[in-house]
């Protein structure tokens, strides 16, 4: 049970419990990138899942609920070949103030290192799997777009994602977030970079934004960040502020350091944390982590109101 100086709630692992384990054993197979949220008094969770490099990378993104937060019961699931993608990664899950059910997916173009978002939108959740699907990110020539959060509150549309130029074939991996508004979730207008890396620093390869934290006065995200190419797919998690210039969206590194990781695996992997604020003040987490193995699972613990601080 973690909470941050800055307020924001991080995982320690201690009391974690796996949701959904890897697809296999081994380096590349993954369960994870998820993204949360609660209604009706249930949570509902979109996750993806992946298999190594030459067998089939990100083939699905999955839809489920939860009366507990730990286990789970599917109810949708879309594959990657229905966007003739090579591969999907993370997906964001929002339900609109009108009750519809949005679907970000994150799909990669195939034969490049392209990356654009698409949206499913229906009645329910099942409805997503067969849902019409629209281009509401396409990226361009120069840079690859993927892995949103997205958030719907005072009638304006929020979203942060990982931006990767593609002007260097060898070093697409580089990543920035940005930030984006739109008026109905369908039309986004970017408004500028959200976080950057820092040289010479641990996140100085690349930084993305996981999830944004409203904690009433102020807000604080949470990012993976890695040095160097070799910490592709393997970051660690860290702690951001907004900029003392007060742009609305946009977020410094805080700490020298990242402030959690796998306490399990030589890459020390922990990333795509997502935070789930839950009734009196509580948090679950979910968050996808490196295991010995090298494969990845999607974890979840809650941290109680009034956990102290680090």
């Amino acid at each position: 049970m973690r909470l941050h100086p800055t307020g924001v709630p991080l995982p320690d692992g201690a009391a974690a419990a796996v949701v959904v384990p890897p697809p296999d054993d081994g380096p590349g197979t993954w369960a994870g990138a998820p993204s949360a949220l609660r209604h009706d008094g249930a949570v509902y969770l979109a996750y993806r899942l992946r298999r190594p490099e030459g067998e089939g990378r990100g083939y699905a993104v999955v839809v489920a609920r939860s009366d507990d937060g730990v286990s789970f019961e599917v109810l949708a699931v879309v594959e990657k070949e229905r966007f003739g993608a090579e591969s999907l990664e993370r997906p964001a899950l929002v339900v609109t103030p009108a009750g519809r059910w949005r679907l970000y997916v994150s799909c990669a173009t195939a034969g490049t290192k392209h990356w654009w978002v698409e949206l499913l939108e229906a009645d329910t959740p099942e409805g997503l799997a067969d849902a019409p699907s629209v281009t509401v990110l396409p990226g361009s020539e120069e840079l690859a777009v993927k892995d949103p959060v997205v958030q719907s509150h005072g009638g304006q549309w929020h979203l942060w994602a990982s931006v990767h130029p593609l002007d260097d074939p060898d070093a697409t991996d580089r990543m920035t977030t940005r930030y984006a508004t739109s008026p109905d979730g369908l039309t986004w207008t970017w408004q500028g970079t959200a976080l950057a890396p820092r040289p010479g620093e641990w996140d100085a390869r690349g930084v993305r934004i996981s999830t944004v934290v409203d904690l009433g006065d102020h807000l604080v995200a949470l990012y993976d960040g890695r040095a160097t190419a070799n910490e592709n797919w393997e970051e660690r998690t860290g702690v951001a502020v907004p900029v003392a210039d007060g742009r609305f969206g946009c977020f410094r590194a805080e700490g020298s350091g990242p402030a959690a990781e796998s306490p399990d695996a030589p890459g020390r992997g922990l990333r795509y944390v997502h935070v789930l604020p839950l009734p009196g003040g509580a948090y679950r987490l979910y968050y996808e982590v490196t295991r010995s193995d090298g494969s990845h699972e999607l974890r979840t613990e809650t941290i109680p109101s009034g956990a102290p601080e680090l």
